[in-house]
């Protein structure tokens, strides 16, 4: 049976544990006394509970006749004085739990001793200057370690567990680090303290998969003072950092070196990024091409697609002048460079950054103009099965739609939705403002083909063969 209810603080709950205390009786401490971590050097005195503030306080005495001093573990039983610890334990149930503990100062019997008084260590119970028990201080840093701050201070409030972030961060802190063999097989990256500031390098045991050490810094000579501290390292990967393969050339020169295949497939990636961008009008192309294709329906039916926004030639026209005064600066750093220029100085000429200028640098072709990643979403996606749902069934009023999409949660305008009704009606063959026709309609449907960009042209090559499909 299980004694306590789960931990909250609802009033029902507060009344079982009355009622479980009634039975066992305020002064019968033989029970109760289970509860303590350690029943052999503590006395449990008396207990109180405070229904209205769900508190349990325990009143706890160490019995411990003699000690050993913490500096010299001479063992002593000549008493000083005595005072009183307050400590938070455990939570009971719905209740929390505090203890008001009882310990002793002693004086060290060691002449030589360099401490004269001391106060009792009750190891197991609880550490010296806590305010907390040793099983509650070892949950909470459970809880730190696996959630961290933030989710750990949820899921503590939720324990009964009354705790900062702050302070689940500090005990995560304050555990010994484990102790490890040197791996054979090391892995080697960087990683941002503070992006674009300042950087650190993580050692990985990879036939573990597990993390090793970080270093300060990301240059050969950290690297190589840590290898020649552990030696036995046979395998390092790594990425093509040059100052990564000297520090192992230092630090481990009997190692073997190997590009990782994240890194080797992250080079390949840009690499491909870089020439499909460079490619823009051949993948406007097949674009084009996919939207004109039909559409099979569920039935066998043919179904038109939607056509995508029509582009006004304003916007054609500076997109083109931005074109050309980009590939423009993009020349003009490529004569600079060949000058002899540095970037910084390439940079301030040019009037713009200096990760533009590298980046032009390591592109041997103009890349062309890059689109947004977001380019063509907008808030009636969600809605479009929806709508073209209601249009194929005979709705062809744009404000009707309008009003129903408004009801199932659509907070765009209306005209997002005339746009797009605009385009359904283009794609049936009506002419604006055309409601009633003789001819049988066509139905209409998005268009199931994804837009070829660099980016998907390029995770099309690397994807293995088998997970290609026909489309």
């Amino acid at each position: 049976m299980r004694l306590f209810p789960e931990p909250s603080s609802t009033y029902t709950e507060r009344i079982y544990l009355v009622k479980v205390v009634s039975l066992l009786g305020m002064e019968d401490t033989t029970f109760l006394i289970r509860f303590l971590p350690d029943a052999i050097p503590l006395h449990l005195d008396s207990w109180q509970l405070d229904d209205t503030a769900s508190l349990i306080t325990l009143h706890v005495t160490s019995t411990q006749r003699d000690v050993p001093c913490p500096v010299c573990t001479v063992r002593t039983h000549r008493l000083h004085s005595r005072y009183t610890r307050m400590l938070a334990d455990l939570p009971w149930g719905p209740a929390r739990v505090r203890w008001q503990l009882r310990v002793r100062k002693f004086f060290c019997s060691n002449p030589q001793c360099p401490r004269r008084l001391f106060t009792e260590r009750l190891p197991g119970v609880v550490a010296p200057w806590a305010r907390r028990t040793q099983r509650l201080a070892a949950w909470l840093s459970a809880i730190g370690l696996a959630l961290g701050g933030a989710a750990g201070t949820r899921l503590s409030q939720r324990l009964g567990l009354t705790v900062s972030r702050n302070t689940l961060l500090r005990m995560v802190r304050r555990l010994p680090v484990p102790s490890f063999a040197t791996p054979k097989v090391l892995g080697v990256d960087d990683f941002a303290f503070r992006k674009r500031q300042t950087y650190g390098t993580i050692l990985i045991d990879l036939e573990h998969s597990r993390p090793v050490a970080i270093l300060s810094g990301r240059d050969a000579p950290t690297l190589a003072a840590w290898l020649t501290s552990h030696p036995g390292v046979k395998v390092m990967a790594r990425d093509r950092s040059t100052a990564y393969a000297e520090g192992a050339r230092q630090g481990a020169p009997e190692a073997t070196q190997v590009a990782d295949r994240f890194h080797l497939l992250q080079n390949l990636a840009e690499t491909l990024d870089q020439v499909f961008t460079t490619h823009g009008q051949a993948l406007d192309a097949v674009n084009a091409a996919l939207r004109q294709q039909p559409v099979p329906g569920s039935d066998g039916a043919v179904v038109v697609p939607v056509p995508p926004p029509s582009t006004p030639s304003l916007v054609q026209q500076r997109a083109a002048q931005r074109q050309a005064r980009r590939q423009t600066i993009y020349n003009q750093i490529g004569t600079l460079h060949r000058q002899g220029w540095t970037v910084r100085a390439i940079a301030q000429q040019v009037g713009i950054s200096q990760r533009t200028v590298q980046r032009d640098l390591q592109t041997p072709t103009f890349p062309g103009r890059r689109r947004r990643s977001d380019r063509g979403r907008s808030l009636l996606d969600p809605y479009k099965a929806a709508l073209l749902e209601r249009w194929n069934a005979g709705c062809r009023t744009a404000a009707r739609l309008f009003r129903d999409l408004q009801q199932r949660g659509y907070a765009g305008s209306y005209a997002l939705v005339a746009a797009y009704v605009r385009r359904v009606r283009q794609a049936q063959g009506l002419a604006p403002g055309q409601r009633r026709t003789q001819q049988t309609l066509p139905c209409v449907a998005e268009s199931p083909y994804q837009p070829l960009t660099p980016r998907r042209a390029t995770w099309l090559v690397l994807r293995h063969e088998e997970q290609r499909t026909a489309q």
